[in-house]
């Protein structure tokens, strides 16, 4: 079981890594003003979603669900850290795929927001990641 757990915690780094980085990308895209740099945007937006964080994301939640049947909830039923994690990963797939939204909106030029809102929405994710590590870690109810 600790294999698992030790790849659960490597795609969820890379799922975060995503995470972190593409409302980055939605920056300077959102500043962005010529057309040559427009469409590297779009490329580097789809292959960070689909090659990186999706898979990331699909196996972080795979990996997660596999410890959580085999073993966390006999051991952790009763515990709400453990509630309040699912609740928080729930919450991260919704922004994961707001992102795809997002992403989406870029490809077909309907982007309505500017670069200050990406700027507060890469934020989002690190209060999330700061949660659930203390949730797992600390276990505090």
């Amino acid at each position: 079981m600790l294999w698992v757990e030790a790849f659960h915690i490597i795609f969820m780094v890379t799922w975060f890594a995503g995470l972190f980085y593409l409302p980055r990308l939605f920056v300077y895209h959102a500043m962005s003003e010529d057309a040559v740099s427009n469409e590297r945007f779009k490329v580097m937006e789809r292959k960070l979603f689909f090659g990186i964080m999706t898979p990331g994301g699909i196996i972080t939640i795979a990996l997660g669900l596999w410890m959580l049947f085999d073993y966390a909830w006999q051991a952790y039923a009763d515990d709400g850290w453990l509630h309040l994690k699912l609740a928080l990963v729930v919450v991260l797939v919704i922004y994961h795929l707001y992102c795809g939204k997002l992403l989406i909106d870029f490809r077909h030029d309907r982007n309505r927001h500017g670069h200050v809102f990406y700027r507060w929405l890469n934020e989002f994710p690190v209060l999330l990641l700061i949660a659930v590590v203390i949730l797992v870690v600390v276990k505090p109810f």
